[in-house]
């Protein structure tokens, strides 16, 4: 299980200048975070945050690749992704997250990032993931292919066709 207390930035610790991390996430990041959109996957994290006057600026760069569910056969798959944030973190009461500002509470004053790096990786990845062309499970295909085909020469026996667009028609064949 991936300890994720090292994601965990201590913002009072922070002096002026600026502070690098760097994070490589595997499966056990992914199954710690019990998600549901990424099943896993292999990135290298780069992060910098900056003190700067009254507020912290955070970047980060994940690169790498995720496993997702193909949308065509359900298995999984590699996607690759690159994914860039920038937040701006700022000391308040209680705990709050806006667009690009993060409020931590001052009186705890840490920062935890395992989530947010998770939501960046998510959206990174594209709406529609599916294998190249062919490396689907080619018994799912069959099973689609004969479903689709099924339902499509139902579709079309069922529909009729306006006798003023018959002509038409003709034209096509």
């Amino acid at each position: 299980m991936c300890n994720l207390e090292r994601f965990k930035i201590d913002l009072k610790a922070l002096t002026t200048e600026e502070q690098s991390y760097e994070w490589d996430l595997d499966d056990s990041y992914f199954e710690a975070l019990e998600a549901t959109e990424v099943q896993g996957g292999a990135l290298h994290v780069s992060a910098s945050i900056r003190k700067v006057s009254g507020f912290f600026e955070l970047h980060w760069h994940a690169a790498g690749t995720v496993i997702v569910t193909c949308d065509r056969c359900l298995d999984a798959m590699d996607q690759p992704i690159e994914a860039d944030q920038r937040l701006i973190v700022k000391f308040g009461t209680g705990h709050s997250e806006d667009d690009e500002v993060i409020v931590v509470d001052e009186n705890e004053g840490v920062l935890d990032t395992a989530w947010l790096i998770y939501e960046s990786i998510a959206l990174a990845v594209p709406i529609q993931h599916v294998h190249q062309l062919g490396g689907c499970n080619d018994a799912m295909m069959r099973v689609l292919s004969e479903h689709s085909a099924a339902r499509s020469s139902d579709a079309d026996a069922k529909q009729t066709v306006d006798p003023r667009w018959a002509a038409l028609l003709k034209l096509k064949e």
